[in-house]
């Protein structure tokens, strides 16, 4: 079982790396659940499944849902949209890059 833990141990290192050195903030959301999901499965292994239900709901769910919910609210204000109406697939979407397709479009302001 040691290789299980210096596996979960690695992952939660990789996540860490990986959520650090990103530039796009819904990659940076969707790895800290990740992180929060993996920490309550080592939580698990370590028998402490107190924490580990409390690292689940808490930190991976409950604030991982707080963070999507901000991050949409905050690209709505930046594109000048309400928050009920954002669609999903545009949650990431670069705002230069919105202006670039009006313009190929002749909807340039």
């Amino acid at each position: 079982m040691l290789v299980v833990d210096l596996g979960l141990g690695l992952v939660l290192l990789g996540l860490v790396a990986r959520m650090l050195g990103s530039a796009r903030r819904f990659e940076m959301v969707v790895l800290y659940i990740t992180f929060g999901v993996t920490m309550s499965l080592t939580w698990v292994r370590l028998h402490a499944t107190d924490l580990a239900l409390v690292e689940a709901a808490i930190g991976a769910g409950l604030t991982g849902a707080l963070l999507l919910d901000t991050l949409g609210r905050l690209e709505a204000g930046q594109r000048g949209v309400e928050p009920d109406q954002i669609d999903a697939d545009q949650i990431d979407a670069d705002p230069n890059e919105a202006d670039l397709n009006k313009a190929d479009k002749g909807d340039a302001t």
